[in-house]
């Protein structure tokens, strides 16, 4: 029986309640027709998660910086291998993985911007297509594992982000949002799609028209579309963009979700919400019949329907030799140095001599840090561990940073950890299906407070976020019983409960704990934090040692000295929460300042989930460095790196910034208004797109472009013109020269990562597709070539571009707006100001209104031609406002019309209005919108 005839016969034989039971998260069996339980949803981003021990490799923003796709798609083989292994021994773990994230970097205070690949949306798509690749593996019909792409679309903030909407007018939605996701799909490489808990133009993604409109024209293969985790309930209890549960998840529904993540595993509100929604008349059995179409596709083509699966597929493979040695080679890959200086007539800093004296100090020197979506660490290297296996513990010196502080209490004792037999644990080592329901150790005694106390460890995080680390390492943490004790060997959980937060009091501090908002109290059973604010203990803080001066101490004593700095990815930065700065921890900065005072021979290393403004230390150190936290091999990795055992060839996915100041607001997702990411930044970066130095150096030459058919083939080539071998990193953009509307002032059209030898030339080839040298042309609605010069540019980095070849597009461009035919679209202007887009209906379509009713919102349309004469407008609005038109601009502006928008009746409610105009032949077009109008359309006649 071939599988679509399996998919009808059991959809034929499931009653209607087991059909709706099967469209929640965790489909129950159905032991009459043996078909076993399903869930959607294994988390995989860069390793199994959540389900406890696994291989760990680095986090997806350092596989981004590897640029190298060919790795990340072995990477996600073994993923898929190890998924297979670890369900062979425990059917909770799922073969539906929840992976990549393909969201765009488009702003580096994105709390999650750990999680994506770059940037760039042909970089994104280049590494998701090889990722997604790696895991359904390379059998003809059945898939290793089933990957779902998140989160869909245009989502990049976590503050208010269920409620929060973002405004993505056409040439942003066409030329950057949907590129993303696009390859993956087309390569038939992915199972289905999530949707992100964000609204774009007004409308939920779990009731996005583009998944119908553009997700399911990209491929013939059924999608499975899975709901993020409580979306549906927020649709009505925090979007409240329907009154009831049954409206709203009918709608999900009929817009193209077929899986529901929903109250965990209890399907019951969503199954009655679906028969509640069908008793209404809301949807109809095919609508469900439909949805279970494609989550059996789906588990058709993980072979669970055929009893003979091939070996391939159904093998696994788990924490092989192989896989320690990939995380190895991608920690290595990911490495980027930014920078590496010459010392008084010198050679660089870098690499280190083999007979270094070594201090390797900061708050992230010995530490290997997991994020929300790591597996639990089978194997672990920290940089300290990494520097002394290579150099010998005795030439290593180390030196945390953290202050050494005491903390008195009122009554004059000191908070104190009790000793305590009990063996150390690891987070998460047992796995769960729900990390969040995770809760911290009971079974260590809590602090007291005595004469002799303990001295903690204090690391202050960034803006004001504290930990307190016992002298044995662990953090302080509280638990559900509300008890302060040294337990946890990480921060971590959903919600971190080991960070804490000064508040002064009077000559003292109140210590406040950031997961509950409780104060820290001292009671007679033990430190607990306490609700009430007349219960915080008064604490003196004393300290005995200020973390730059052991650093200093170390520094003085080496030849060379590693400040290993960046972040803790649970904290300040990361799901649920966006980072307010680009500045580096105040506490870090004085870390390096005082190294380099104690010995100029130090090196930066940021290990980080993203990019840092650190222009003062790049400007006064020799070197500097920067890798994504590297997973379980991280420290070997880097320090393999300084050693020079391995030339470092990781480039930037993403555009290094010099300030706060040049960055667009967090909720601005135009990219080409806001002038954002190396296309549009007008700016000088701190560090460009795609940098990264090697310890040699490399030539570009010989650039060559021609087109050929749909193609643009280009040719040139790359020699090590130094003394090392090592990987080159070939980056291929392109430049409009004269374009009619702004394009970016460059963009990657292609890309190779290449290893040569000292003195070794490469010829290299690359086939863009002619399209890629285009932009969504708004005045005719379609993607368009523009005839006219470009410039193909290649080199090492957006930046260094030292080859290139002009490239000439015949044709004819495209006329002016043809707006006597098809009027305007609002949404499709040229240019805005203090507008944004909203939803036409709840169904699909978008419209433009004023950002804030009380001010003035303006439309610009290049090139409108009215031809031999409009005289008649009309537009189609909602709301209550006024609607002024006019054409062109300062005091050439000749005013049209001001059209008068009475109270519709509601946002949905449109209503034609018209006035009389005089316009004729070409002319730039501006619309000033007031009140709370919302303008869908306007036509003109004449």
């Amino acid at each position: 029986m071939t599988v679509q005839r399996q998919i009808d016969d059991l959809l034929a034989r499931l009653t209607p309640d087991e059909r709706i039971a099967m469209l929640h998260q965790f489909a129950p069996a159905v032991d009459r027709l043996g078909l076993a339980a399903f869930r959607t949803g294994q988390e995989a981003l860069h390793g199994v998660a959540w389900m406890g021990p696994a291989t760990v490799f680095p986090q997806a923003v350092g596989l981004g910086a590897t640029w190298n796709p060919e790795l990340v798609r072995r990477i996600g083989e073994a993923v898929s291998r190890e998924v297979r292994a670890m369900r062979a021994k425990d059917e909770r773990v799922g073969l539906n993985v929840w992976a990549p994230t393909v969201n765009l970097l488009r702003n580096p205070l994105w709390g999650r911007g750990e999680e994506g690949y770059s940037e760039d949306p042909g970089l994104t798509s280049a590494i998701a297509v090889a990722y997604t690749r790696g895991l359904r593996g390379d059998h003809a019909t059945y898939w290793r594992t089933a990957p779902v792409l998140k989160h869909w679309l245009a989502h990049n903030n976590e503050t208010d982000r269920a409620t929060s909407s973002a405004s993505v007018r056409p040439r942003v939605l066409h030329e950057y949002d949907l590129r993303a996701f696009r390859g993956a799909v087309e390569a038939g490489a992915v199972a289905g799609v999530m949707p992100a808990y964000n609204l774009v133009n007004g409308r939920p993604n779990h009731l996005s028209p583009y998944l119908r409109e553009h997700l399911r024209t990209w491929t013939d293969q059924e999608l499975l579309v899975c709901s993020d985790a409580g979306a549906p309930t927020n649709l009505v209890e925090h979007e409240h963009y329907f009154a009831t549960h049954e409206e709203a998840t009918a709608a999900a529904l009929r817009a193209g979700v077929d899986s529901f993540t929903d109250h965990g595993t209890d399907a019951g509100p969503i199954v009655a919400r679906l028969r509640g929604a069908l008793e209404r008349g809301l949807l109809d059995q095919a609508d469900i019949h439909t949805a279970v179409r494609r989550q059996l596709a789906v588990r058709a083509a993980l072979g669970e329907f055929d009893p003979d699966l091939a070996p391939d597929v159904a093998q696994g493979a788990f924490d092989t030799p192989e896989h320690r040695a990939l995380a190895l080679e991608a920690a290595e890959q990911a490495v980027v140095l930014l920078k590496n200086e010459p010392q008084n007539g010198g050679g660089p800093l870098l690499p280190l001599p083999a007979d270094a004296r070594i201090a390797v100090v900061g708050p992230l020197a010995d530490a290997c840090k997991l994020d929300w979506y790591s597996g639990t660490l089978l194997h672990r290297s920290t940089p300290l561990d990494g520097v002394r296996e290579r150099y010998g513990s005795d030439r290593v010196r180390h030196a945390d940073g953290s202050d050494r502080v005491t903390l008195r209490t009122t009554t004059g004792a000191w908070l104190r950890v009790p000793e305590s037999g009990a063996p150390d644990e690891a987070r998460g080592a047992e796995g769960a299906l729900d990390p969040a329901l995770l809760t911290g150790r009971t079974d260590l005694p809590p602090l007291t407070a005595d004469a002799e106390g303990s001295v903690f460890a204090l690391t202050d995080w960034g803006g004001g976020v504290l930990t307190l680390r016992a002298p044995d390492g662990r953090y302080l943490s509280v638990a559900e019983d509300g008890f302060v004790r040294a337990s946890a060997d990480q921060p971590g959980g959903w919600v971190v409960q080991e960070t804490f937060r000064w508040m002064e009091h009077g000559e003292g501090h109140l210590l406040v704990h950031i997961g509950t908002g409780g104060y820290v109290s001292v009671a007679a059973d033990g430190v607990k934090v306490a609700a009430d604010r007349a219960s915080a203990e008064i604490l003196t803080v004393e300290v005995v040692e200020h973390g730059e001066r052991a650093v200093a101490r170390a520094a003085a004593d080496a030849d060379v000295v590693l400040v290993v700095a960046g972040n803790d990815p649970h904290i300040n930065g990361r799901e649920t929460e966006d980072r307010t700065t680009l500045a580096l921890p105040g506490q870090q900065d004085r870390l390096w300042r005082a190294a380099v005072a104690a010995n100029p021979r130090t090196a930066l290393v940021l290990v980080s989930s993203y990019p840092f403004a650190v222009a003062e230390a790049a400007e006064a150190l020799p070197a500097l460095l920067w890798t994504a936290h590297g997973g379980q091999a991280a420290g070997t990795a880097l320090t393999r790196v300084l050693a020079g055992d391995v030339s470092p060839a990781g480039r930037l996915p993403q555009t290094w910034y010099a300030s706060d100041t040049d960055l667009s607001d967090l909720l601005d997702y135009d990219v080409i208004g806001g002038r954002q990411t190396y296309l549009y930044f007008d700016g000088v970066p701190l560090f460009p797109f795609g940098h990264g130095l090697s310890y040699t150096t490399f030539g570009y030459a010989d650039a060559v472009a021609r087109i050929d058919w749909e193609l643009v083939r280009v040719s040139c080539t790359v020699t090590n013109t130094g003394t090392v071998a090592s990987d080159e990193v070939a980056q291929v953009y392109v430049r409009a020269v004269a374009p009619s509307v702004p394009r970016p002032h460059r963009e990657l059209v292609a890309h190779r990562r290449l290893h040569l030898s000292p003195g070794a030339c490469e010829a290299l080839s690359f086939d863009v597709p002619l399209s890629a040298l285009g932009f969504w042309d708004v005045a005719h609605g379609r993607w368009s070539v523009e005839p006219g010069m470009y410039e193909i540019l290649v080199g090492g980095s957006s930046a260094e571009l030292l080859a290139s070849a002009p490239l000439e597009v015949l044709g004819v461009r495209s006329g002016p707006r043809p707006v006597m035919e098809l009027g305007l679209d609002a949404v499709a202007y040229d240019e805005q100001s203090g507008t944004q887009i909203v939803d036409r209906t709840k169904v699909s379509g978008d419209c433009v209104t004023p950002a804030d009713p009380g001010k003035e919102g303006e439309l610009v349309f290049r090139r409108c031609d009215f031809g031999e004469g409009a005289t008649e407008v009309a537009i189609e609005a909602a709301g209550e406002g006024m609607v002024e038109l006019a054409l062109g601009a300062g005091g050439d502006r000749v005013p049209l019309a001001v059209i008068e928008v009475a109270a519709t009746g509601g946002p949905y409610a449109y209503v034609t209005v018209g006035a009389e105009i005089l316009a004729r032949g070409v002319a730039d077009l501006r619309i000033e919108l007031r009140g709370t109008v919302r303008l869908a359309h306007v036509a003109f006649s004449g």
